[in-house]
């Protein structure tokens, strides 16, 4: 238990030190659980999403995008069942008032003082405010809890505006909101997160063939930015555990320091939602399929991942300590399509005779990848600055740059320096980041 607090207060430690992830409000005192993302920070989350883009919409014909409204109609949660349904058991410490999910307490007693705990109660998970002037019940909605109901009330849409057949899938980013009774875990359970879900539509009798081709997909994607695989797993959902909507679910799961967690979710939903919203609006949600002249209600399945658990597990898992002389070196091994910062370029000084060749490889290095410019305390200090924050490579200029009008490029894992022609640098680059 020690090792695995020392690990994630090293990691929490780095991300602020270096810019990150910061707490939220922190001259206030902060709030809980909530978090705000620092240069480095948004720049990694960023290059998640568009990692997620590019593999589950860009690079395909069958899948389209789309970004709706966090505030929906309240209609959509009813038929979706998250007003009835969304809630968690609360129960509360009658000594300290201290708030607990009771299905995730090994005994009937307080974490906190050991006193006695009340009866379970449900408590609804969605965030609830008013729209206009006025407080009153008819002008209540909701933060949305989830990006997939804002999907399915556009399917219609979609289909008729792109024109496309079956399967299709609906991509969508965006942010979420549960008013969760307990978090922690640094980013991995918060109050206010972001989602990557694609919604794929399909003819009914093909959903179990497209589930496992989907969960066998997004478990590869972690794998091929660079997760270890020991390190991810498959967890099925028991049929008694299934959500009422579910007709089979897998989790893929990474094993974070203090034990596995959820990454993503892989639900095949059958034709529930589209059948609740077609119910409750009125409008028929259906598809007609020209090759049987038949009209369907396609079945649904639903990959859903959090951006904030991803961008934790790939954290957790690029971080890294070794020796290094005398010394222990911090590296972030993060694969180059997420790091933040691709390339680093370091002028050995700031002499006047050495700055302009490095700011002139600084202006042509950026127009191509996200780069940094450091001229700062010792060549080795700065070297140490780009391993904890990830970059793949340093590019030094040096006093023999202005007469060979060659550079050396270091690797970060490996820190094997070879000398390059400035006017090979791009190429040399480009077959090391391989973007």
């Amino acid at each position: 238990m020690a090792e695995i607090n020392d690990k994630m207060e090293k990691l929490v430690s780095l991300c602020k030190r270096r810019g990150f992830i910061f707490p939220s409000s922190e001259i206030y005192g902060g709030l809980s659980s909530c978090w705000d993302y620092g240069p480095l920070g948004v720049e990694m989350k960023r290059n998640i999403k568009n990692a997620w883009w590019r593999s589950v919409v860009q690079s395909r014909d069958d899948v389209v995008g789309i970004d709706t409204s966090i505030l929906m109609h309240p209609r959509v949660w009813e038929a979706s069942g998250h007003l009835s349904g969304f809630s968690d058991p609360l129960v509360e410490c009658k000594k300290c008032n201290l708030r607990f999910r009771a299905d995730e307490l090994n005994e009937m007693k307080c974490a906190g003082c050991g006193g006695a705990l009340s009866e379970p109660r449900q408590f609804n998970l969605m965030f609830k405010t008013f729209m206009g002037p006025v407080e009153e019940q008819a002008a209540v909605v909701y933060l949305r809890p989830e990006t997939a109901q804002g999907i399915f009330v556009n399917f219609e849409n979609v289909m008729t505006t792109t024109r496309r057949k079956l399967p299709l899938g609906i991509a969508q980013q965006g942010k979420s909101f549960r008013n969760e009774i307990t978090t922690g875990n640094f980013i991995f359970r918060s109050r206010e997160f972001e989602q990557m879900e694609l919604e794929y539509f399909v003819k009914p009798g093909t959903d179990m063939q497209w589930f496992d081709y989907w969960t066998n997909a997004r478990m590869e994607w972690y794998r091929e930015l660079g997760i270890k695989s020991d390190n991810l797993r498959f967890a099925p959902h028991p049929k008694e555990s299934l959500a009422h909507y579910a007709r089979c679910c897998t989790d893929v799961e990474y094993h974070f320091p203090w034990n596995w967690g959820e990454l993503e979710g892989i639900a095949n939903r059958g034709d529930f939602d589209l059948k609740q919203h077609a119910k409750f609006s009125g409008r028929t949600l259906a598809y007609f399929d020209e090759e049987s002249r038949e009209t369907i209600v396609p079945c649904v399945i639903e990959p859903s991942a959090g951006v904030d658990r991803s961008m934790l597990a790939f954290l957790c898992d690029a971080y890294d300590e070794e020796p290094d002389k005398d010394e222990i070196r911090t590296v972030l091994r993060l694969h180059p399509a997420i790091a933040p910062i691709k390339v680093a370029v370091l002028p050995l000084s700031k002499k006047e005779t050495l700055t302009p060749l490095a700011q002139q490889i600084y202006a042509e290095l950026r127009r191509h990848w996200a780069c940094a410019y450091d001229d700062s305390q010792s060549i080795g200090r700065r070297y140490r600055r780009q391993d904890e924050t990830g970059t793949p490579v340093c590019v030094t200029v040096d006093f023999q740059s202005l007469e060979d009008q060659q550079v050396t490029v270091r690797d970060r894992d490996s820190m094997v320096q070879i000398r390059v022609p400035v006017a090979e640098l791009k190429v040399v680059l480009a077959e090391k980041l391989s973007l």
